[in-house]
């Protein structure tokens, strides 16, 4: 749910909309089990870090949750994360490909219409006194709350081939800093870094791309089948 709700993109209340319709929905339409027990949640890139942001606001709901190369570290430490969502918020793709005539066409960016860079959470900035909202929904210091509940997590993430192009490069160092919280709360939990991606499928080459998506899916699926079937 957006700190400012009166931007050109309209009302963005998602946590309500999942949380309170979706699963109501589901529950209502599809043969599921609607316990805790018996329902998930997973995300990838921006989506882990819903996957584990409602998870902590909602453990009563999910009893796993996992993200597959998400941006689960929204704290200063990992600036460059923040900056991607400033980044998506202000289309700045599509700035850029509307400055490089010829290139692209700047209507097809998926992040119209641009929004002011402090419309979800606040300034980014610690600097200017809004750090504490960013922390408030950060995954990495709420892990306690997953621990707390018993619900498990997963964690599925590459080294982007240890580019700073590659935004699997970014997202790795927010899932190391998970880890570090979980093994510093004693947290059991399941965590693949596939690095290279050269042992993990056959389309997955490290990078933020559906090819290592689809092998996290092939190892996480079963492993929740198990779960739900015990």
């Amino acid at each position: 749910n957006w700190l400012d709700q009166r931007t050109a993109a309209g009302a963005q209340n998602w946590e309500n909309f999942h949380l309170k319709q979706v699963i109501p929905f589901i529950d209502a339409n599809l043969r599921t089990i609607p316990t805790k027990k018996a329902r998930a949640i997973a995300g990838v890139s921006m989506g882990g870090f819903g996957a584990f942001h409602y998870a902590q606001a909602r453990p009563d709901l999910f009893s796993h949750t996992a993200s597959l190369s998400g941006d689960i570290d929204m704290s200063a430490r990992s600036m460059d994360l923040r900056l991607a969502v400033v980044a998506s918020l202000i289309d700045a793709t599509g700035a850029i490909c509307a400055s490089a005539s010829g290139t692209c066409d700047p209507n097809d960016s998926p992040y119209k219409p641009g929004v002011d860079s402090d419309a979800a959470f606040g300034s980014p900035y610690p600097v200017f006194n809004a750090d504490w909202r960013w922390n408030e929904v950060d995954p990495s210091q709420h892990m306690g709350v997953l621990a707390e509940a018993g619900v498990g997590v997963s964690v599925y993430v590459g080294d982007g081939g240890g580019s700073p192009l590659e935004p699997e490069f970014w997202v790795a160092g927010a899932a190391k800093n998970v880890k570090s919280a979980m093994d510093a709360l004693g947290m059991s939990y399941y965590y693949v870094n596939y690095g290279d991606g050269a042992a993990w499928g056959t389309r997955c080459n490290g990078g933020h791309n559906g090819g290592c998506w689809e092998q996290d899916l092939r190892d996480l699926i079963p492993r929740l089948e198990k779960e739900f079937a015990a």
